[in-house]
């Protein structure tokens, strides 16, 4: 008899995080869906139940301890373990305003608004570090647990510093920078504990965060987030990954 295997993905009530969660429970995991909106959230995952998926809504807005916490207790209420963290979650407030006619971001760094900044920190770096620290125990209850932070080719930073025409987004950019560091250093707290933690780049994608302008599908974008969250042991970890193998920080 095979033990449920257990998932969850944030912000996970659309775009690549939805995506995410319907391959996961298309490789039989139990996939908790976590977004802040009780009816964005519970529609995705009666969607998903339609396709004959188990999957669950569950309340979770990332930059809440509270929210957390609580979240944090639903899920050992009814899983042993997590088997699969994907933070997914993220925000950029400000982007499509500053989107010209082209399609091109316009807003240089002089211009970037400091408030902004801080919200796309909250949810972009410091949710991902407080999901991870209040699911760690279920995480280390599991056989093998698997992290995967969703980054973006932004947080590169040899690539904008050898690339003039990759966009200079200051807040996103800089947000998934620091994700990508806060990858690896949870990468090398839990390696001996034999928990693989690793960032993926799903591409400029089509969704809200960018008033679908990007050029790739979630089905794409997807791909790489599923592999790092399946992966066998003895696989990478601590590292930063589109679908087509490692990139440069």
């Amino acid at each position: 008899m095979t033990t449920q295997r257990n998932a969850l993905v944030t912000g996970a009530n659309k775009g690549i995080g939805l995506e995410a969660a319907r391959r996961l429970a298309a490789l039989d995991y139990k996939v908790w869906l976590g977004a802040r909106d009780a009816a964005r959230g519970e529609a995705a995952a009666q969607t998903l139940r339609g396709e004959g998926f188990d999957v669950e809504w569950l309340e979770l807005d990332v930059i809440s301890d509270d929210s957390v916490a609580a979240a944090v207790k639903t899920v050992a209420a009814q899983a042993p373990g997590l088997d699969v963290l994907v933070n997914n979650a993220g925000i950029a407030p400000g982007y499509v305003d500053a989107l010209g006619p082209d399609g091109r971001y316009e807003r240089p760094p002089s211009r970037e608004s400091v408030a902004d900044m801080k919200a796309t920190y909250d949810v972009n770096v410091f949710g991902p570090v407080r999901v991870t620290q209040a699911f760690l125990p279920l995480l280390l209850a599991a056989p093998a647990a698997r992290i995967v932070m969703v980054s973006s080719y932004l947080g590169s930073l040899a690539r904008a510093a050898g690339n003039s025409q990759s966009p200079n987004v200051m807040g996103y950019g800089s947000s998934k920078t620091a994700l990508n560091a806060v990858t690896l250093s949870f990468a090398r707290e839990l390696a001996p504990r034999g928990i693989m933690v690793n960032a993926a780049a799903p591409g400029y994608t089509a969704t809200d965060l960018n008033a679908h302008r990007g050029g790739r599908t979630v089905q794409q974008a997807a791909e790489i987030i599923v592999r790092l969250a399946t992966l066998e042991q003895g696989g990478p970890t601590g590292g930063y990954f589109d679908e087509n193998g490692a990139l440069p920080w």
